[in-house]
């Protein structure tokens, strides 16, 4: 699950909007509020709980860990469903809680938009190097099927998507146990526990 850490960084980048918002312009206003209350002088503990709620309202969690599922979500009755996203919600908002600290004031700069469809755009994006690491091409894969609520899905950094990393990963959590997702249950329980 180390690669899905990764995608915890960049998603809490997040930012709501009461009203419709360019693609583009939601991204970078996401990265500017975000490296505001990173650089804030509060504690660690009053960063990461409002950089959840940020993602709470943000981020389509909900649609990242039904993906992640992949088609074993077909087969779960609705009780197993409810139970899988109060896991992964957690496990989403645990794992974001414990990489952020590590990043303060990222500067990311959006270069460029592709509209995919009505649906989906496409941002393209830079992290600008530092001395402590490399320029990243980051794209951000933004569901807009409600203009007055965008939505991040996935990122894609160098090329690497991050929602299809964390799907293979559950995947192989799955097939190494006979498909059953009480496994899984069990495993993002656990983390979340940690």
């Amino acid at each position: 699950m180390k690669k899905f850490f990764i995608i915890i960084f960049f998603l809490n980048l997040s930012f709501g909007s009461a009203y419709s918002i360019g693609p583009d312009v939601f991204v970078q206003s996401t990265v500017n509020r975000a490296s505001q209350i990173l650089s804030k002088n509060i504690s660690k503990e009053e960063k990461i709980n409002r950089l959840k709620i940020i993602a709470k309202e943000t981020v389509d969690i909900r649609g990242i860990g039904f993906y992640s599922l992949g088609s074993v979500r077909k087969n779960l009755n609705d009780g197993q469903k409810k139970e899988y996203f109060y896991l992964f919600e957690n496990y989403f908002l645990k794992s974001f809680a414990s990489r952020l600290s590590e990043y303060t004031n990222p500067k990311i700069e959006v270069q460029d938009k592709k509209v995919i469809n009505k649906n989906y755009t496409i941002v393209n994006s830079l992290l600008i190097s530092t001395p402590d690491r490399p320029e990243v091409k980051i794209d951000w894969r933004i569901y807009t099927k409600n203009p007055d609520n965008p939505l991040i899905r996935d990122l894609i950094i160098e090329g690497l998507s991050l929602a299809r990393t964390q799907k293979e990963e559950f995947a192989s959590i799955l097939s190494s146990n006979n498909n059953n997702i009480n496994i899984l249950f069990k495993t993002l329980e656990n983390f979340s526990k940690n």
